[in-house]
């Protein structure tokens, strides 16, 4: 795509201008993820449970469905609710979001079709050839490994041997491997360090473990552990639960209960102190991991409350900054003017901050209407994000202002060529008609490149 149009305004600084603006906007992600630097926001669907219309896919990198179970010949048990499967790949690739299968899980502790058939070359070569099967019949994006737990020793090797291989076949086909495992002690040793260069990321399950329950000490604790064993911290992601223990009590259910749960870590339910992690907790965790981690895992997305006491939504909120009063820029965001063609600015019409405000272009003039942050990936002014009107699609929708809500409609990736396209649509950022005029609405349109879809941040 060209930038001819820019380059003879701003010569050799077009390049210097693209490359800043993708670190800021989009940093390091080839992908589309919605988080920045990479972050990731993962969480289990079971098959069993929830509804895949009431997941916040605008607020997630990476669902795991759970899960397939293996048979002792490397062959895999009919998974459960396909369609479900099926349903939760379309919602989720027409949102960005990656969806991986999960094999294993707890299965009342019973790992024995995994250490039967991991223990042969011929029961390794059929389970991964199965799973290439499924990934590309189901348009999968990866596998995610829940053996629970290989053994230190023989079953460590074989499991070693299993991820290598299966390593070999899902990286070649463009395709992801994770795992999740065990939150330490010596069982963690049962997956050794050569595996942490075949997997993209491991989910380290740091729950049911803790006084209380999965305690910030004690996750911080244990996800250190991994790292001293050698895991990258690009490829540490820390696991939280949507549930309490001893009850199992949904965290949604105690929030139904005393909506003041969501902001404590234990309270009284079935006649017993049921600890859980509450809002506060999660968000602390977040900070840690952003600043010394690769991102965050739930179990799971059924169990997770609505509205502004969802603990993804307090994940997503972390992650890009926000969480605090909408009109403070978040910290790390760069606040200023976004100029597009003939240097107009990107202006929120009449300053109002009501929903529905037409985003434009105008002459600059320094007021808080061309005041915009750069958020994750979104972009806010007036405390409000830039959104895609009604979620839409089509060339020519239009650009307005509205409240923030974490959807795809209000993610914005910069692109190299200086374009800022919307995953969701897969359309760009383009002023109406190639026009300069002041008050020219902004809309989607297909990406090409364009003068009037050339935009510089602050």
């Amino acid at each position: 795509m060209s930038r001819r149009a820019l380059t003879a305004l701003l010569g050799a600084a077009t390049t210097v201008a693209a490359a800043a603006l993708v670190a800021v906007l989009n940093p390091g992600a080839s992908s589309a993820a919605v988080l920045p630097n990479g972050f990731k926001s993962v969480g289990y669907m079971p098959s069993w449970s929830g509804n895949v219309n009431s997941i916040q896919y605008g607020k997630l990198t990476h669902i795991n469905y759970s899960f397939a179970l293996p048979n002792a010949n490397g062959t895999i048990q009919p998974v459960e609710n396909i369609p479900k499967l099926q349903q939760l790949v379309s919602l989720g690739h027409a949102n960005n979001v990656k969806v991986l299968i999960a094999v294993g899980g707890w299965n009342d502790g019973n790992d024995s079709a995994f250490e039967t058939f991991a223990a042969s070359a011929g029961g390794r070569t059929t389970f991964v050839n199965t799973m290439v099967n499924f990934v590309t019949q189901y348009n999968l994006d990866g596998v995610d490994i829940d053996w629970e737990y290989p053994d230190p020793g023989t079953s460590g090797n074989n499991f070693t041997a299993l991820m290598q291989q299966l390593s070999t076949a899902m990286h070649s086909r463009g395709k992801l491997l994770t795992a999740a495992v065990v939150s330490g002690g010596s069982t963690a040793n049962g997956v050794q360090p050569a595996v942490f260069g075949y997997v993209d990321f491991l989910n380290i399950m740091t729950y049911d473990g803790g006084t209380p329950h999965a305690g910030y000490d004690w996750a911080v604790s244990n996800v250190n552990a991994w790292k001293a064993r050698g895991l990258p911290a690009s490829k540490t992601v820390m696991g939280v639960p949507f549930y309490s223990r001893p009850g199992y009590y949904t965290y949604a259910n105690l929030v139904s209960m005393d909506p003041a749960n969501a902001n404590r870590d234990c309270t009284t339910a079935g006649g017993a102190q049921q600890c859980y992690n509450g809002i506060p907790t999660v968000k602390r965790k977040t900070q840690y991991m952003m600043a010394n981690g690769g991102g965050m895992m739930n179990w799971e997305l059924s169990q997770d409350a609505t509205g502004a006491n969802s603990l993804v939504s307090a994940i997503y909120e972390v992650a890009t900054g926000g969480g605090g009063n909408p009109t403070t820029p978040p910290p790390g965001g760069r606040t200023g003017q976004i100029l597009g063609i003939a240097n107009k600015c990107v202006d929120v019409a009449a300053a109002s901050s009501a929903n529905g405000t037409a985003i434009q272009l105008y002459t600059c003039n320094g007021t808080t209407a061309q005041q915009w942050t750069v958020s994750g990936s979104t972009l806010r002014a007036l405390g409000k994000c830039m959104d895609v009107a009604a979620a839409g699609t089509a060339n020519g929708t239009l650009v307005q202002l509205y409240d923030c809500n974490g959807t795809g409609s209000q993610v914005w990736q910069a692109q190299s060529n200086l374009t800022l396209r919307n995953p969701q649509s897969n359309k760009c950022l383009d002023a109406t008609g190639n026009s300069s005029a002041d008050g020219t609405r902004l809309q989607i349109w297909d990406c090409f490149g364009g003068a009037n879809q050339q935009w510089r941040l602050p």
